[in-house]
């Protein structure tokens, strides 16, 4: 029996929507025929002033005041109070500035939706308020998107919630989720990463020679942060090495790489923003990045050895904590200690091996098919029950 399904997220950095991107392309593989599956960018939905507070103005503070996000992170992850009004003024200014998709759950041509799958909890918030005021009764699924959870994630009512670890899952339960309400997923992230490639092939496909270490450096989709910083400390490594760098949509920081003359004994390529990047990963020994959610997932899914630098203050200090805990990366706390750290670790063959097997023991390559298996139990399609 087809169903319809609507998959939400908002674009507040790239990492929600690839999630989103992610769960949708499992569902059509694993939907019964002629289900409607519809993937919305809620921020599409609003007015341009809202979009630009709520979505730009959080890549202004990655690169400028990453400080001020870890502040606010902190301060919202705390108990609320009865009587405070910021969680209520907070839920009024979402609704006033999202009528197109109150209009969008109700139902879209006359017809309800079976299940909403939220990968960010704006949109999972705002389905919340219209349930309590038993406005709509569409069941919602939310899916969180780093290695911890945080508050704002709680949404009640809300049927099932799926997480990246056991430490997730407890966060969300201390926040009064029931443990029957929660599944230990992973992060669902592009269903090509759950096929196995060969790392010799992707080197040819991708123009990497492979005869020395591989180390790709990323900026994310949007190419925030030092880049050139990185670069340059990268260029740093006696060691000889192929670097292959992506620096997303910042066109500036792809010229300004373009043009520098890197040492002889290394060999480098630069790239803009690109869909190779799960070929990338399957060529690389080392991943150089800020550890966000999906990024991180990608890289312990193809198996990489993962450098973390510049973690967000919050959620991203957070994802680092769980790949040190778990031995599958190492941190650069400052940037004029990156080339030797790599350095080290290029050195060490073995170590190297281990954290590559380490990243490969916590991965979860079938995450966006876990989540989409349990939408589709909601849905009632009995799809892999």
């Amino acid at each position: 029996m087809p169903h319809r399904i609507l998959v939400l997220s908002a674009s507040v950095g790239a990492g929600h929507m690839r999630a989103a991107q992610a769960v949708e392309l499992a569902l059509r593989e694993l939907a019964p025929p002629e289900s409607v599956i519809r993937n919305v960018d809620v921020l599409t939905l609003t007015n341009a002033a809202f979009r630009k507070i709520y979505g730009e103005a959080y890549l202004d503070l990655v690169n400028k005041a990453p400080h001020v996000l870890g502040f606010f992170y902190d301060h919202m992850d705390k108990p609320r109070k009865a009587d405070d009004k910021r969680d209520a003024l907070r839920g009024l200014v979402e609704k006033l500035n999202m009528s197109e998709l109150c209009d969008l759950l109700e139902c879209e041509g006359g017809q309800p939706w079976d299940v909403v799958v939220n990968t960010h909890f704006l949109p999972a918030s705002i389905l919340a308020g219209m349930r309590k005021k038993r406005k709509l009764k569409t069941p919602q699924m939310t899916v969180t998107t780093d290695f911890e959870t945080h508050r704002l994630w709680v949404n009640p009512p809300c049927d099932h919630y799926t997480t990246a670890t056991d430490e997730g899952a407890a966060y969300l339960h201390h926040w009064g989720v029931s443990s029957e309400d929660i599944s230990v997923t992973g992060i669902p992230i592009h269903p090509v990463f759950a096929k196995r490639k060969d790392r010799t092939e992707c080197q040819q496909r991708q123009g990497i020679e492979g005869k020395r270490p591989v180390v790709l450096q990323l900026a994310g989709g949007f190419g925030v942060g030092p880049v050139e910083q990185i670069f340059n400390s990268i260029m740093m490594v006696e060691t000889p090495l192929e670097l292959v760098v992506v620096t997303g949509k910042n066109a500036a920081a792809k010229k300004k790489l373009e043009s520098a003359a890197p040492p002889k004994q290394h060999r480098v390529q630069v790239l803009g923003f690109t869909d190779q990047i799960d070929e990338l990963m399957a060529a690389a020994d080392v991943v150089v990045s800020k550890p966000g959610g999906l990024t991180t997932s990608e890289t312990l899914a193809r198996g990489c050895a993962m450098v973390v630098v510049n973690p967000i203050p919050g959620q991203e200090s957070r994802n680092s904590d769980y790949l040190l805990e778990n031995g599958a990366a190492i941190k650069i706390n400052n940037l004029p200690t990156l080339a030797l750290k790599l350095a080290a670790l290029l050195g060490e063959p073995h170590r190297l091996q281990q954290i590559k097997d380490n990243a490969r023991r916590i991965a979860r390559p079938q995450a966006a098919f876990d989540v989409a298996t349990r939408a589709l139990r909601m849905a009632g399609a009995g799809v892999g029950v």
